[in-house]
Protein backbone atom coordinates (compact mmCIF):
# COMPACT_ATOMS: atom_id res chain seq x y z
CA UNK A 1 0.00 0.00 0.00
CA UNK A 2 1.44 3.23 -0.85
CA UNK A 3 1.36 6.61 1.41
CA UNK A 4 -1.11 8.11 -0.24
CA UNK A 5 -3.14 5.44 0.11
CA UNK A 6 -2.71 4.92 3.65
CA UNK A 7 -3.27 8.92 4.46
CA UNK A 8 -6.72 8.48 2.71
CA UNK A 9 -8.15 5.43 4.02
CA UNK A 10 -7.43 7.21 7.62
CA UNK A 11 -9.20 10.18 6.50
CA UNK A 12 -12.72 10.60 8.25
CA UNK A 13 -15.27 13.04 8.57
CA UNK A 14 -15.15 13.36 12.58
CA UNK A 15 -18.06 15.33 13.80
CA UNK A 16 -17.04 14.97 17.57
CA UNK A 17 -14.20 17.65 18.21
CA UNK A 18 -12.65 20.05 20.87
CA UNK A 19 -10.60 22.28 21.34
CA UNK A 20 -7.06 20.31 21.87
CA UNK A 21 -4.98 20.79 19.39
CA UNK A 22 -2.11 17.84 18.88
CA UNK A 23 0.43 20.47 17.36
CA UNK A 24 1.35 23.90 17.71
CA UNK A 25 0.10 26.51 15.88
CA UNK A 26 2.84 26.89 14.19
CA UNK A 27 2.82 23.28 12.33
CA UNK A 28 -0.97 24.08 11.66
CA UNK A 29 -0.03 27.12 9.50
CA UNK A 30 3.11 25.80 8.30
CA UNK A 31 1.67 22.55 6.85
CA UNK A 32 -1.27 24.23 5.02
CA UNK A 33 0.94 26.98 3.56
CA UNK A 34 3.00 24.27 2.20
CA UNK A 35 0.34 22.57 0.79
CA UNK A 36 -1.16 25.51 -1.27
CA UNK A 37 2.10 25.72 -2.80
CA UNK A 38 2.66 22.17 -3.92
CA UNK A 39 -0.63 21.01 -4.90
CA UNK A 40 -0.71 21.62 -8.61
CA UNK A 41 -2.85 24.00 -10.98
CA UNK A 42 -3.08 23.80 -14.47
CA UNK A 43 -1.07 26.40 -16.54
CA UNK A 44 0.49 27.03 -13.09
CA UNK A 45 -1.98 29.68 -12.69
CA UNK A 46 -2.02 29.86 -9.18
CA UNK A 47 -5.13 30.15 -8.52
CA UNK A 48 -6.27 28.57 -5.03
CA UNK A 49 -6.83 30.70 -1.91
CA UNK A 50 -6.53 29.58 1.55
CA UNK A 51 -7.80 31.35 4.67
CA UNK A 52 -6.75 29.65 8.07
CA UNK A 53 -9.23 31.00 11.26
CA UNK A 54 -7.68 29.87 14.66
CA UNK A 55 -8.72 30.74 18.03
CA UNK A 56 -11.06 33.47 18.40
CA UNK A 57 -11.68 34.27 14.31
CA UNK A 58 -12.33 30.92 14.49
CA UNK A 59 -15.41 31.30 17.09
CA UNK A 60 -16.79 34.55 15.41
CA UNK A 61 -16.84 32.46 12.32
CA UNK A 62 -19.23 29.83 13.34
CA UNK A 63 -21.19 32.59 15.38
CA UNK A 64 -21.37 34.51 12.07
CA UNK A 65 -22.72 31.10 9.96
CA UNK A 66 -25.04 30.76 12.62
CA UNK A 67 -25.87 34.58 12.04
CA UNK A 68 -26.16 34.53 8.15
CA UNK A 69 -28.82 31.42 8.36
CA UNK A 70 -30.98 33.51 10.53
CA UNK A 71 -31.13 30.85 13.07
CA UNK A 72 -32.40 28.03 10.38
CA UNK A 73 -29.19 26.03 10.95
CA UNK A 74 -29.59 24.76 14.70
CA UNK A 75 -27.28 26.36 17.28
CA UNK A 76 -26.17 22.81 18.84
CA UNK A 77 -24.97 21.63 14.93
CA UNK A 78 -22.48 24.84 14.45
CA UNK A 79 -21.53 24.55 18.48
CA UNK A 80 -20.02 21.41 17.54
CA UNK A 81 -17.86 22.96 14.82
CA UNK A 82 -17.40 26.41 16.91
CA UNK A 83 -15.47 24.35 19.90
CA UNK A 84 -12.99 22.88 17.29
CA UNK A 85 -9.30 24.37 16.94
CA UNK A 86 -10.14 25.86 13.70
CA UNK A 87 -11.34 26.39 10.27
CA UNK A 88 -9.43 26.03 6.55
CA UNK A 89 -11.52 28.19 4.37
CA UNK A 90 -10.84 26.96 0.39
CA UNK A 91 -11.24 30.05 -2.47
CA UNK A 92 -10.60 29.97 -5.95
CA UNK A 93 -9.45 33.70 -7.09
CA UNK A 94 -11.53 34.63 -10.08
CA UNK A 95 -9.51 37.30 -11.29
CA UNK A 96 -6.64 34.87 -11.91
CA UNK A 97 -9.04 32.23 -13.71
CA UNK A 98 -9.96 35.52 -16.18
CA UNK A 99 -6.40 36.49 -17.12
CA UNK A 100 -5.63 32.99 -17.76
CA UNK A 101 -9.30 32.96 -19.77
CA UNK A 102 -7.49 36.20 -21.87
CA UNK A 103 -4.10 34.85 -21.92
CA UNK A 104 -5.25 31.48 -23.45
CA UNK A 105 -8.16 31.97 -25.08
CA UNK A 106 -8.16 28.40 -26.92
CA UNK A 107 -8.75 26.66 -23.64
CA UNK A 108 -10.74 29.81 -21.81
CA UNK A 109 -13.90 27.70 -21.16
CA UNK A 110 -11.70 25.20 -19.16
CA UNK A 111 -10.03 27.49 -16.56
CA UNK A 112 -12.86 27.43 -14.04
CA UNK A 113 -12.56 23.75 -14.78
CA UNK A 114 -8.92 23.68 -13.81
CA UNK A 115 -9.43 26.02 -10.91
CA UNK A 116 -12.23 23.47 -9.22
CA UNK A 117 -10.25 20.55 -9.91
CA UNK A 118 -7.12 22.17 -8.42
CA UNK A 119 -8.76 23.54 -5.25
CA UNK A 120 -10.68 19.68 -4.77
CA UNK A 121 -7.14 18.51 -4.60
CA UNK A 122 -5.96 21.03 -2.43
CA UNK A 123 -8.88 20.22 0.09
CA UNK A 124 -7.94 16.59 -0.20
CA UNK A 125 -4.36 17.33 0.92
CA UNK A 126 -4.88 19.95 3.55
CA UNK A 127 -8.09 16.76 5.08
CA UNK A 128 -5.40 14.26 5.12
CA UNK A 129 -3.11 16.59 6.51
CA UNK A 130 -4.88 17.69 9.42
CA UNK A 131 -5.58 13.47 10.14
CA UNK A 132 -2.31 13.15 9.84
CA UNK A 133 -1.21 15.57 12.51
CA UNK A 134 -3.49 14.04 14.42
CA UNK A 135 -6.93 16.35 13.85
CA UNK A 136 -10.47 15.37 13.21
CA UNK A 137 -11.87 17.23 10.35
CA UNK A 138 -15.01 17.34 8.61
CA UNK A 139 -15.95 19.14 5.27
CA UNK A 140 -18.41 21.58 4.99
CA UNK A 141 -20.50 23.73 2.69
CA UNK A 142 -22.00 26.94 3.98
CA UNK A 143 -21.33 29.14 0.93
CA UNK A 144 -22.58 31.06 -0.59
CA UNK A 145 -25.17 31.86 2.39
CA UNK A 146 -21.85 33.11 4.11
CA UNK A 147 -19.44 34.31 1.81
CA UNK A 148 -20.66 38.19 2.10
CA UNK A 149 -19.87 38.03 6.04
CA UNK A 150 -17.07 35.95 5.03
CA UNK A 151 -15.63 38.78 2.87
CA UNK A 152 -15.86 41.39 5.91
CA UNK A 153 -14.85 39.36 8.86
CA UNK A 154 -11.76 38.45 7.09
CA UNK A 155 -11.12 41.20 4.37
CA UNK A 156 -11.41 38.78 1.42
CA UNK A 157 -11.13 40.03 -2.05
CA UNK A 158 -14.21 40.41 -3.87
CA UNK A 159 -12.95 37.80 -6.60
CA UNK A 160 -12.28 35.29 -4.14
CA UNK A 161 -15.11 32.44 -4.97
CA UNK A 162 -15.53 30.30 -1.68
CA UNK A 163 -16.06 26.53 -2.56
CA UNK A 164 -16.13 25.34 1.40
CA UNK A 165 -14.72 25.42 4.46
CA UNK A 166 -12.98 22.28 6.63
CA UNK A 167 -13.49 22.75 10.16
CA UNK A 168 -10.57 20.34 12.52
CA UNK A 169 -10.29 20.09 15.99
CA UNK A 170 -9.21 17.33 18.51
CA UNK A 171 -11.38 13.99 18.53
CA UNK A 172 -13.37 13.76 21.02
CA UNK A 173 -15.61 10.40 19.49
CA UNK A 174 -14.09 8.02 16.82
CA UNK A 175 -15.82 8.42 13.17
CA UNK A 176 -18.51 6.05 11.66
CA UNK A 177 -16.69 3.38 9.79
CA UNK A 178 -17.04 3.67 6.04
CA UNK A 179 -19.24 1.39 4.39
CA UNK A 180 -17.45 -0.91 1.77
CA UNK A 181 -18.77 -0.73 -1.80
CA UNK A 182 -18.79 -2.78 -5.25
CA UNK A 183 -15.76 -0.40 -6.47
CA UNK A 184 -16.36 -1.95 -10.13
CA UNK A 185 -19.03 -0.34 -10.89
CA UNK A 186 -17.31 3.06 -11.01
CA UNK A 187 -13.48 1.31 -12.18
CA UNK A 188 -12.96 -0.17 -15.21
CA UNK A 189 -10.01 -1.21 -16.98
CA UNK A 190 -8.86 -1.56 -20.37
CA UNK A 191 -5.87 -2.71 -22.15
Amino acid sequence: MTKINESLRKRRTYYNINGESPVSEEKIVETIKELTELVPDAFNMKSQRVVVALGDKHKELWDGVYDAFDGQVSREKLDSFKVGVGTVLFFYDNKTVQAMREKYSLYEAQFEKWALQSNGMLQISVWSALEELGFGASLQHYNPVIDEMVRKMFDVDEDYIMLGQIVFGGIEADADPKDGEDIDKRFKLVK
